[in-house]
């Protein structure tokens, strides 16, 4: 019977789980929907953050991850049973990532498509990091 009733459960949860794959426009970022940025600390120095968004790396430099210790960093920051956006780059990154953690954990995700650069090319605000005192 438990192998019955597991089973039922991963088949059923992607129907619980959730990826939209958006650009950035002003109603998400006005909207109280958590942005985390998934870049690397580096990344975030070159570019700056979209106003707002929580950094939380999640693939280092040689693009690896440690995903206990990135799931235990975002459940401190964002309030994973509610909708969030992950942001990157340029989308890539949080393709792969918003459907892993939607799939496998069911989260409501906005994929940020374009990531920063689209953002900045639309002149979202930004601000530097690490964040001036």
């Amino acid at each position: 019977m438990k192998p019955l009733i597991l089973t039922i459960i991963l088949l059923l949860t992607p129907l619980f789980a959730d990826v939209q794959h958006l650009f950035l426009n002003n109603k998400i970022l006005h909207s109280n929907i958590p942005i985390v940025d998934i870049r690397t600390p580096g990344e975030w120095s070159d570019t700056g953050l979209l106003k707002g968004s929580i950094p939380i790396m999640f693939f280092d430099e040689k693009g690896g991850y440690n995903l206990e210790q990135f799931l235990k960093t975002l459940q401190q920051k964002v309030d994973t049973k509610k909708t969030f956006a992950l942001i990157c780059n340029s989308g890539s990154r949080t393709r792969m990532v918003a459907d892993y953690l939607s799939t496998n954990y069911g989260y409501h995700i906005i994929d940020l498509r374009g990531g920063i650069r689209y953002a900045i090319g639309k002149s979202f605000p930004i601000e530097p990091y690490p964040p001036k005192p």
